[in-house]
């Protein structure tokens, strides 16, 4: 059975997954079709078209869709500990996916834990 990966291209954001400061994504769209509570994913980093590092496999949490500006500042924080307001993330997000991203924009909120030893 394949699996699906969560893809983050800053290396920055391997030490923070590593050291647990990082137990979220926030990601532009709608993502709840391709992510569901439960599922298993490998935690990957690196550049996009590149070789990417296996930092560790993680069981979905929670997967929540809603407006940008819906975002409390603990959910902000999961994703990104430097930032806690939503027109920082807002910020941030348009840089990442070079396009304008408003409060007004959907995004999904994938929580996720690290799974300690071996899965099989």
């Amino acid at each position: 059975m394949p699996m699906l990966a969560l893809n983050f291209y800053s290396p920055i954001v391997a030490d923070q997954l590593r050291t647990g400061r990082k137990t979220a994504t926030i990601r532009l769209g709608d993502k709840s079709p391709k992510y569901k509570k439960g599922m298993i994913v490998t935690v990957l980093v690196g550049t996009r078209y590149g070789p990417r590092e296996k930092i560790f496999d993680a069981v979905i949490d929670r997967v929540e869709v809603k407006p940008l500006g819906e975002l409390s500042p603990r959910e902000i924080e999961h994703d990104n500990p430097g930032i806690r307001r939503v027109d920082e993330l807002a910020h941030w997000m348009s840089q990442l996916y070079n396009r304008d991203v408003t409060e007004t924009d959907t995004v999904t909120v994938i929580r996720f834990s690290q799974i300690i030893g071996t899965m099989f």
